[in-house]
């Protein structure tokens, strides 16, 4: 999350570190090994480490994390096509992001949407593809998605939806590759200097092979963040936990997610046994370029729920309401940050919002006085 502002140029690359101090896991009287774990024997409670040494566990915490998916796309192993997930991807992107610089970028979700604007804060020529019918589709409707493109393009990014890059081709010339983008309308084939992979994540689970743990999408965590072996914990992108809305198990690689249940495991990990995660709530605020956008909990509603939506595109503004009976259970918005965190407190406390329902579905922007109303009442009662 730290390099595109390394990129920017807001930060040096000592700040994209998660520690600052010298000695810090020292004077936690912590043991810091550099190592990749090959394998996990959950019989005999050991780990196997890739200098050859094993290390033994009482209780063993898997935050291993996730990885870029790198699209099946000929042409993307070539040299000036790269990722933004590591340092060394920095240092790669900021060799070749210069002002005026023809740059591809493949997707434009959640964290593409803040690496599109380190790029734009470079002065490049950018160019998003997104294949979705909308940019940030796994957290915005197409109302909402569709506002953001038109930000994107009000400031001076291409951005083609319904997209697909077909080949990145390497060519001599003034530009180091032309990339071919497939829409509906036909082909397009674009220059570029870079080109940038930011089409999601996949939990780092391939080490756990005849380990005993279930995988799915991600490895399954009971509500203590406790995995289907007995004192093996997993956290953040790697765990695939309780949908707080959904009651389903899925993987949320955000950072409020990683960090509930980091210390929900560790409490249960040192005998705290009564730390439980009812369910994660899914919930994404984003920047992209001053435009404040956000979603959380069943954002895209229900079957026999009802919505509400206020769109004032001229103004660079919507909300979108879905309730379930006269709950609110999902919530998006885009330009309206005083609702931000009334939104997220009605979904997540489940308050019942009586006659306020009614009112809400007239005019969705009574959302501070249905909380203060619905809230009030909770106390008094």
């Amino acid at each position: 999350m730290a390099i595109p502002y390394h990129l920017i140029g807001n930060i040096e690359e000592e700040g994209t570190h998660l520690r600052h101090k010298a000695g810090h896991f020292d004077d936690l009287g912590i043991e810091l090994i550099n190592a990749r774990v090959e394998k996990i024997d959950s019989v005999n409670k050991t780990v196997q480490l890739s200098t050859g040494k094993t290390e033994s566990y009482d209780k063993l915490l898997i935050a291993s994390g996730s990885r870029p998916v790198s699209p099946p796309i000929p042409g993307i192993g070539e040299p000036g096509v790269h990722s933004c997930w590591t340092l060394e991807d920095a240092r790669s992107i900021a060799a070749l992001a210069k002002p005026g610089a023809k740059v591809i970028q493949i997707g434009a979700g959640f964290i593409a949407c803040i690496i599109l604007e380190a790029l734009a804060r470079r002065k490049v020529d950018l160019t998003v593809v997104e294949m979705e019918d909308r940019m940030v589709p796994r957290m915005m409707d197409s109302i909402a998605g569709n506002m953001i493109k038109d930000w994107c393009i009000h400031k001076k990014i291409d951005v083609f939806t319904n997209g697909q890059v077909t080949e990145i081709k390497k060519v001599d010339g003034a530009h180091t590759f032309e990339v071919s983008v497939k829409t509906p309308a036909g082909v397009t084939v674009l220059d570029a200097d870079l080109v940038i992979t930011a089409t999601g994540v996949r939990p780092c689970a391939d080490f756990l092979e005849g380990s005993g743990i279930e995988v799915d999408d991600g490895i399954f965590v009971d509500k203590n963040m406790q995995t289907n072996v007995a004192d093996i914990y997993a956290s953040g992108d790697v765990a695939q936990g309780k949908d707080f809305c959904t009651g389903e198990y899925a993987v949320q690689a955000i950072q409020p997610t990683a960090t509930e249940h980091g210390l929900i495991a560790a409490q249960n990990m040192v005998g705290l046994d009564n730390a439980e995660c009812g369910g994660t709530i899914n919930m994404n605020v984003l920047d992209t370029m001053g435009l404040i956008s956000c979603s959380f909990g069943m954002w895209q509603g229900i079957e026999g729920g009802e919505s509400c939506q206020l769109v004032e595109k001229d103004k660079w503004r919507y909300i979108n309401l879905q309730f379930d009976e006269d709950v609110l259970i999902g919530a998006t918005g885009i330009g309206h940050t005083q609702h931000v965190g009334i939104m997220r407190g009605l979904i997540q406390a489940e308050i019942p919002l009586g006659e306020w329902k009614n009112k809400l579905l007239e005019n969705p922007l009574q959302l501070m006085a249905a909380y203060l109303a619905c809230t009030q009442s909770a106390v008094i009662n």
